[in-house]
C-alpha cells in the first residue's frame, strides 16, 4: 500500500482543531490524512432541523461556511457544475461544466484535487467512492486516482447504494491506508426531488448523518490514528427549493451550499462569511503542502477584506427581500469613503450611491439578471446598482465614487491595483478606475464600457517621481436605469 512521504504539522485528534500550521516538518511528525464526504442536494437549514449529531458536532468543532452557487447563464445550480467546482477548485467559466451533460468539461486543464495530489506525490494513496456514476465516468474524479469504487444509484437505488458505499469506505478508512479520500452519498438529493424537503428528506439526512458517523468512527479506530492528523470536510453541490424540492435555477434555497471543515488550524465554531464552493479543493491541497493557483482559497487563510466586517442592516425600500435578512449598509469601512454628492435625492435607499451587500441580499433584489453570478466576490462586497436604484421615483441618475484609503507606494516603481469586479454594461454608463497620488488630480487607469463578469483584475500603475501615497477610486456614472458594478477584495501590491 502506498504511504505518503509528505509530513505536515496537523491536529492530534479528528475533531479537536489545533493551532498547528501545515508545512514541512521533521521526520516523525503526524501524517496528513484527508476525508471529504459529499452529500448531494443538502440544505443546511434542514440539517439544523434534523437529528444529525455527527454533522452538528463537526459544525461545533470546526468551521462552517455557507454560500450560494451560480445559476444560468453561467451554469445551472445542479450536480455537474457543483461537483466540478468542488473537485477542481475553479468556477464553471474555467472548468467548463454548465449542466449535467458535462459538455465542455476541461478536466485536462483543471483536474480534481485527488488527481493533483497524485501528480504532486505518486506515493500518496487516493480513494474515491461514488454512486452517481457520472462523477467517475465523466472524469470529475479521474482514473489517475488509485482506487475508484463506482456504483449506480440511478439504476439500483441510492438508499441501498449509499449503504454499500459507506460499508466500503468504513473498511478502507478503518483498516486500509488511504491518504486522501472522497466519499459521495446521493440519497438526500433523490428524496428531495421525489417528495420535497419535508419529513422524508430529514429522515434521509439523519441516515446519511449515521453513515458519516460510521466513517468517523472508522478513522478513530485506526491503529495508526495517534500518529496521524486528519482534515475532514463535508460539503454539498447545491440546495433544493423549499418545500417542494428541485434545483437548477436562481432561487437562494436551490443555490445554497455549505463547506464544513474540521482539522489543523481551523478554529472551533468558526463561521466565516467569505467561504465559497471552490474553497474545498484549495483547502485539501494545502493540507498536503501543495500550492496551486485556483479560484478557491484554503479556509485556513480566509481573513476577509475590510468590507466583510461591516455591520449590516435589513431592507428599507426593497420588497423582494425577507424583512429579517440583514445584508446591506451604506457605511464604508474605516479609511474608505463614498462620494454621493452627485446623486439625486430620490431612488431606492439601499442603492443610493455605492453600498455594501451580501450575495444573498443583492441577488434577491431581482433574479435572472446575472447578479447571482458574481462568483469571485466573497462575503460582503461593494455595489453600485443603477438598475435597482431607479425602481423608486427620483432614481433617474447615478453618479457615485468609492474611495479607498491611501496606500503607501515607492516613487518611480510600478504597483498593481488588484480587485474582483462584476460589471454589466448598458447604454452610456461608465465604470472608471482612477488613482490619485498624494491628494493630486485623478488619473484614469481603466474605463469599463463592456461586460466584465466575475473577473479578477490586476492593473499596473506607474508611480510618479516624488509620490509616497496612492488612493484608488471607482466611479460609476452616466447611468440611468442601466446595470451595475461590483467591487471586492481591493489590494495594492508591487509589480513582480
Amino acid at each position: 500500500m502506498k504511504r505518503s512521504v509528505l509530513r505536515v504539522g496537523l491536529a492530534a485528534a479528528l475533531v479537536a482543531a489545533s493551532v498547528a500550521v501545515p508545512g514541512a516538518a521533521a521526520a516523525g511528525a503526524p501524517v496528513p490524512k484527508l476525508l471529504v464526504v459529499g452529500m448531494d442536494g443538502l440544505n443546511w437549514d434542514s440539517v439544523v432541523a434534523a437529528d444529525a449529531p455527527n454533522l452538528d458536532a463537526l459544525a461545533a468543532q470546526g468551521a462552517l461556511g455557507r454560500s450560494l452557487v451560480q445559476c444560468p447563464s453561467l451554469a445551472d445550480s445542479s450536480s455537474g457544475p457543483g461537483w466540478s467546482t468542488i473537485a477542481t477548485g475553479v468556477w464553471p467559466d474555467r472548468h467548463g461544466v454548465r449542466n449535467n451533460s458535462f459538455a465542455g468539461k476541461r478536466y485536462d486543464a483543471y483536474p480534481d484535487f485527488l488527481t493533483r495530489l497524485e501528480r504532486a506525490d505518486p506515493a500518496l494513496a487516493t480513494y474515491s467512492a461514488v454512486d452517481w456514476a457520472p462523477l467517475h465516468e465523466q472524469g470529475t474524479f479521474s482514473p489517475a486516482i488509485d482506487t475508484r469504487v463506482t456504483l449506480d444509484g440511478d439504476a439500483d437505488g441510492y438508499a441501498g447504494e449509499d449503504e454499500k458505499i459507506t460499508t466500503d469506505a468504513v473498511t478502507r478508512l478503518g483498516t486500509g491506508d488511504p491518504d486522501a479520500s472522497f466519499v459521495y452519498l446521493g440519497n438526500t438529493d433523490v428524496v428531495a426531488h421525489a417528495v420535497g424537503t419535508g419529513g422524508r428528506y430529514r429522515a434521509a439526512i439523519e441516515k446519511q448523518d449515521q453513515q458519516l458517523g460510521r466513517m468517523l468512527a472508522a478513522v478513530r479506530s485506526r491503529p495508526t490514528y495517534a500518529d496521524e492528523n486528519w482534515l475532514v470536510m463535508v460539503t454539498t453541490d447545491h440546495g433544493h427549493r423549499v418545500p417542494f424540492g428541485g434545483h437548477g435555477g436562481c432561487r437562494p434555497d436551490e443555490r445554497g451550499t455549505f463547506l464544513l471543515a474540521v482539522g489543523p488550524g481551523i478554529a472551533a465554531g468558526a463561521r466565516p462569511v467569505d467561504v465559497r464552493q471552490a474553497d474545498l479543493a484549495a483547502t485539501a491541497l494545502q493540507h498536503f503542502g501543495v500550492s496551486v493557483a485556483l479560484d478557491g482559497r484554503t479556509v485556513r487563510a480566509l481573513a476577509g477584506d475590510p468590507f466583510d466586517g461591516l455591520a449590516l442592516r435589513t431592507r428599507v425600500d426593497e420588497t423582494g427581500i425577507p424583512s429579517t435578512l440583514a445584508g446591506w449598509t451604506p457605511v464604508p469601512p474605516a479609511g474608505w469613503s463614498v462620494d454621493r454628492g452627485a446623486m439625486p435625492a430620490g431612488g431606492v435607499t439601499e442603492w443610493r450611491g455605492w453600498s455594501f451587500a451580501t450575495d444573498e441580499f443583492w441577488s434577491r433584489t431581482q433574479g435572472g439578471q446575472e447578479r447571482e453570478n458574481a462568483v469571485r466576490a466573497r462575503g460582503v462586497f461593494a455595489v453600485a446598482d443603477s438598475d435597482e436604484f431607479a425602481d423608486r421615483s427620483g432614481g433617474t441618475s447615478f453618479d457615485s465614487t468609492l474611495v479607498t484609503p491611501a496606500y503607501p507606494v515607492a516613487a518611480g516603481t510600478t504597483v498593481r491595483v488588484n480587485y474582483v469586479t462584476h460589471y454589466r454594461q448598458e447604454g452610456a454608463q461608465k465604470g472608471d478606475v482612477l488613482v490619485s497620488f498624494d491628494g493630486g488630480p485623478d488619473r484614469l487607469v481603466r474605463r469599463y464600457s463592456a461586460d466584465a463578469l466575475a473577473t479578477a483584475e490586476s492593473l499596473p500603475v506607474p508611480v510618479p517621481a516624488g509620490a509616497g501615497a496612492m488612493t484608488v477610486k471607482f466611479r460609476f456614472h452616466d447611468a440611468s436605469n442601466n446595470w451595475y458594478w461590483v467591487i471586492d477584495d481591493v489590494t495594492v501590491t508591487p509589480l513582480i
